[in-house]
């Protein structure tokens, strides 16, 4: 297993965002006997979009609910802006949450439900109208004003949500699955509008979900959970393109695992043989399928890793074709441009740049 990453060198944030909102500090929890989060540490930028993904189970929803203040940690500390968030109740605390089904008062119109949150917290009842047709406007919801969230569609009530978490003008929004609930192409358009929103306003996000396309999609950051532990904390292009773990590689994209011996700077994993410069005598790399290529005239680079290999399976995917591809004593997945229908042995390549030495 590997080790937590906060224990780990993580990659600096970037320089479009400011200093530190947000920082959890060696926070553990367990249920019982069940550790559930192993001293997690990170920081999260201020304006950043930061998005914890994981499978069910991996922890990520609890350290939502600390951050929140529906849990309490085991050990460790959070910080918001220098100052202690964990000793506080949730309700001083400047972070609102978007639930997963939404939790919208089914007996209020929107423009209530909205309003309620200012109503709770002690706001003038004079400003109350003109902050809620501002909520409701930065959602594009005015006009559903009078209505009860049982006549609004899925997107419709995740808008009403989001704007009722964003009228009190909270430094963190949490969003803890908040698409989920929505069909396929809804949810496409809830990704693009959310981003958006969080560029617009400039409030810093933490979300929560288990599907990696979504995060790839949204995210300034991943922050890649597993039983309890962070496993890599990078970009979507550095996550994906520089894999740290086996794990990371396999859950983010698919990916080829090559068990290679090393000698003299030449890996060897059956056929194929590459050069490198990792020091040990024997590695696992990722190779994603996108990386290899078909020759089928035979030409290639003059550093590439040439190979032929017998293709057992073809699948159309619109613009792609996905090939499981059968080479002496092991399977590879390709991916190239669609081309129409191959068969027979077929001549690929890769470049030894794309082999990327990855941890178990």
């Amino acid at each position: 297993m590997t080790q937590p990453v906060s224990n780990v060198e993580q990659p600096a944030r970037s320089a479009a965002f400011g200093n530190a909102l947000l920082e959890v500090r060696d926070i553990t929890k367990s249920f019982g006997a069940r550790e559930v989060l192993k001293r997690i540490s990170l920081e999260i930028a201020s304006g950043e979009f930061l998005t914890l993904l994981g499978e069910s189970g991996s922890g990520k929803t609890t350290l939502l609910r600390l951050i929140a203040g529906f849990e309490q940690a085991g050990s460790g500390e959070i910080w918001m802006s220098g100052e202690r968030l964990d000793t506080l109740p949730p309700y001083k605390r400047r972070v609102n949450t978007v639930f997963q089904n939404y939790a919208l008062f089914p007996h209020l119109t929107v423009q209530e439900n909205v309003a309620y949150g200012l109503q709770v917290s002690g706001a003038a009842k004079s400003e109350i109208p003109s902050r809620v047709n501002e909520a409701l406007q930065m959602v594009k919801m005015q006009e559903y004003a009078a209505s009860r969230p049982a006549k609004l569609s899925g997107g419709q009530q995740q808008r009403v949500a989001l704007a009722r978490a964003l009228i009190n003008r909270p430094k963190l929004l949490l969003l803890d699955e908040p698409l989920s609930a929505l069909d396929a192409n809804l949810r496409k358009q809830m990704q693009g509008e959310l981003k958006s929103l969080q560029r617009e306003l400039g409030i810093t996000f933490l979300f929560v979900t288990h599907d990696q396309d979504e995060a790839m999609a949204l995210s300034d950051r991943i922050a890649l959970v597993k039983n309890g532990g962070l496993e890599q904390i990078a970009s979507p292009r550095e996550i994906y393109a520089h894999p740290a773990t086996s794990y990371t590689a396999e859950f983010i994209g698919q990916t080829n695992l090559l068990r290679a011996e090393i000698k003299n700077n030449e890996a060897s994993c059956g056929q194929l043989q590459w050069s490198t410069m990792h020091p040990t005598a024997a590695a696992l790399f990722s190779l994603r399928p996108e990386a290899i290529h078909l020759s089928p005239d035979g030409s290639v680079p003059a550093d590439a890793v040439r190979f032929r290999a017998v293709i057992r399976q073809q699948i159309f995917s619109g613009s792609s074709e996905h090939l499981e591809l059968q080479l002496a004593g092991q399977l590879l997945r390709a991916r190239i441009p669609a081309r129409g229908p191959l068969s027979g042995e077929q001549e690929f390549w890769f470049s030894a740049a794309d082999a990327i030495a990855v941890r178990e």
